[in-house]
């Protein structure tokens, strides 16, 4: 007699857990390989080709304001699947992740802050090292392999989500061009159609995907910028939690976030590491690191961000308001808040939004970006490697 053995799904966070950390492997090559183009005799080649004009942008432009786009839709994605149905559900679960996400925003900012103070223009910088690359940083996690415990994996998955939305409510409260009535209006429309698809109980995906795609167009138009399109899309596809079935994958929204996330791993933030992470290096001297911006960005990232994350969790478990993740001890712990300063995707990104039109500006955050990503995953990653094993029972 023959027996079918359904395998369990997997759950959307284990599994965005395993695109992210393979994904974040391939961006590490790509940027590599970016500094590397940016600094060889292909480096002429490179630069032209981002300034390339397709349909009124830039080739740069189409793939920060056109692909991105797609990744604030993933992000979108899995801050409301984790809110309504995952690991962000209750109260107890935010509490570590959401408190150490708050220090690791605040802190890295007032050293940008203190470091710049005094001018309007380099203050415009400040939420650059308020990031967190969840890519990158699970990258690292996957080299060290069963030497980190499951539960920090989830732990810094689920504040790494946290801080996007953090970057998300920044983006679009501070980095936000001159406004057009007209377009913004009409993108109001397009939104509220979206709402009232959702509200109807409409779940087939191709009505929210075109209305989507409108209101991209009507957002890239009336000056907010035009990624937040992404996250005002996400929020409206319909995820009906099944009691008692949290991995339930039967959902819109877990349709569409499982068939985009490889997509966005393998292919979109790649591509913008890719076009983003070229800096020209050479024949430029060591002390620029020292100048404000890259200084207070690159301390923001390694020592903001490892003190502002750990500091803000050890209180907050201290205090009684969350546990240590189950089998990790407070070295382990202090390992995941280095590898938050690995700030690469979104710190670029908001970077370009930071300092727009100004290419000298531009290197100088890439430079920042960086030394600080690189200071924060090597140290991040050979404490881990050293760390002892929390003991049995703990």
């Amino acid at each position: 007699m023959e027996q079918t053995i359904q395998e369990k799904p997997r759950s959307a966070l284990r599994r965005l857990l395993d695109n992210e950390a393979s994904g974040g492997l391939l961006l590490m090559a790509v940027a590599a390989l970016a500094l590397v183009v940016a600094n060889s005799p292909l480096s002429g080649f490179y630069f032209k080709a981002l300034d390339l004009p397709f349909f009124g942008m830039t080739l740069l432009h189409w793939i920060n304001d056109g692909l991105m786009a797609v990744f604030f839709l993933l992000v979108g994605l899995e801050i409301k699947r984790e809110m309504l149905d995952g690991q962000l559900q209750t109260w107890p679960r935010r509490a570590l992740p959401g408190i150490a996400a708050a220090g690791g925003m605040l802190l890295p900012a007032l050293i940008y802050i203190a470091l710049n103070l005094g001018d309007p223009l380099l203050l415009r910088g400040w939420a650059i090292p308020a990031a967190t690359d969840i890519a990158f940083a699970l990258g690292i996690l996957s080299l060290l392999g069963p030497r980190v415990p499951a539960s920090l994996k989830v732990f810094l998955a689920t504040l790494a989500i946290l801080d996007d939305l953090g970057a998300v409510l920044i983006i679009a409260l501070f980095y936000t061009a001159e406004l057009s009535v007209v377009a913004l209006a009409l993108a109001g429309l397009t939104l509220a159609a979206l709402i009232a698809l959702n509200r109807f109980g409409i779940t087939r995906l191709w009505p929210y995907l075109l209305l989507g795609l409108l209101l991209w167009v009507l957002v890239l138009k009336s000056g907010v910028h035009a990624t937040l399109a992404g996250v005002a899309l996400a929020l409206t596809i319909p995820l009906r939690p099944t009691p008692g079935k949290p991995e339930s994958t039967t959902s819109s929204l877990h349709i569409l976030e499982h068939g985009i996330q490889p997509w966005v791993a393998f292919l979109v933030v790649p591509i913008f590491g890719f076009a983003n992470a070229g800096v020209a290096l050479l024949g430029s001297d060591l002390r620029v690191l020292l100048e404000s911006v890259p200084l207070g960005i690159a301390a923001g990232l390694f020592v903001g961000k490892q003190f502002g994350v750990f500091a803000f969790a050890w209180a907050a478990i201290r205090c009684g308001l969350a546990d240590l993740p189950a089998g990790a001890n407070w070295t382990q712990l202090y390992g995941v808040a280095l590898l938050c300063g690995i700030g690469f995707t979104m710190s670029l990104f908001i970077g370009a939004l930071a300092f727009p039109g100004l290419p000298e500006m531009g290197a100088a955050v890439k430079i920042g970006v960086l030394a600080g990503s690189l200071l924060s995953a090597l140290c991040g990653w050979l404490l881990l490697r050293l760390a002892p094993p929390a003991p049995r029972g703990v």
